[in-house]
């Protein structure tokens, strides 16, 4: 039997793969650089239409950092007076305080074969490079060094973070173009990234989470990062069609296997929603951020609620 949640697609006949396109110039495939350089220009420019300044608000920099003492001005918060300043000069003066940003954004990003599926507008591997991409330019806007690690049953590309446009062309680059195969071992290869990442940094975990929740992985990146989870959720993961014989394509495998659609199909419905519910409450232990974005519906609207979610919880805190 081969899970749901690790199936390609449903197939009715095996199609030949079409021949490739004639490699660019730079040595790529001319379609892998027009799907790199589309959603660089896509996501530039919603980080242009606002995406960065929603960014730069929820996500803290390593403190404030004292800058000047000037007059108090009407509307100044009367907890930054200096009075010792105030009471040498006569009138009120406050200080005034600038954050230090510089933060490190870091992008853990699940390309096992599972992400290569999708039933809907946008496969997952595609939606993870888009989502990626446009947190990563909202970073760069912001001055933030951007770094990633891909991640299958191992460890397979660690970048260290850098204030450099080309590093998200690269993170976006080698998303798309990792071969579509291999299993998923979270707790292994996410525990491996952490182990290579030095500093502390805003850490987004990108994932289908087919599979068994990396429980302690997650608990050593919360303990020291400021983690958020993103989810990525395709229809066909969550429900098989309830019809008779079909044809599924493990898609971490690739093995091939005619199953009782019926049957296997609420078998692993109920498996997939353990799994998932096992996740969220290990997150909610943890009080880890999760996010989930799927491919039949746009991420934008998720996004903008997402980082609404975290400023109104900020000013409460």
């Amino acid at each position: 039997m081969i899970a749901a949640g690790l199936l390609s697609k449903l197939i009715g006949k095996i199609s030949p793969r079409p021949p490739a396109p004639p490699p660019a110039r730079s040595g790529l495939p001319a379609d892998l650089l027009a799907r790199v350089r589309r959603i660089e220009i896509s996501t530039k420019r919603l980080v242009v239409q606002g995406v960065a300044g929603s960014y730069h608000s929820v996500f803290k920099g390593r403190g404030m950092e004292f800058s000047e003492v000037r007059p108090y001005q009407p509307g100044d918060d009367v907890r930054a007076i200096d009075w010792k300043r105030t009471a040498r000069m006569g009138s009120p003066f406050v200080k005034v305080f600038h954050e230090e940003r510089d933060l490190t954004v870091f992008f853990a990003v699940d390309v096992s074969g599972s992400l290569r599926t999708g039933s809907r507008a946008v496969v997952k591997r595609e939606l993870a490079a888009e989502v990626s991409a446009l947190l990563a330019f909202a970073a760069l806007s912001n001055h933030d060094r951007v770094g990633a690690a891909l991640l299958t049953d191992r460890l397979e590309e660690f970048l260290p973070p850098e204030r450099r446009r080309n590093r998200v062309l690269r993170l976006v680059h080698e998303i798309l173009a990792r071969p579509a195969r291999g299993g998923t071992d979270l707790e292994r290869a996410f525990g491996a990234a952490l182990s290579n990442l030095r500093q502390r940094a805003v850490l987004f975990l990108v994932s289908d989470f087919v599979g068994a929740v990396p429980v302690r992985a997650l608990e050593r990146a919360a303990a020291r990062h400021d983690l958020v989870v993103l989810e990525i959720v395709d229809a066909r993961d969550l429900e098989l069609p309830a019809v008779g014989p079909v044809v599924l394509e493990d898609a971490e495998t690739g093995r091939v296997a005619i199953v009782d659609g019926r049957r296997t199909g609420a078998a692993e419905s109920a498996r997939r929603r353990a799994e998932r519910t096992e996740l969220r409450e290990q997150l909610a232990r943890l009080g880890v951020d999760r996010l989930e974005l799927r491919t039949d519906r746009p991420y934008l609207p998720e996004l903008v609620r997402f980082f609404d979610r975290r400023e109104r919880r900020k000013r409460r805190g």
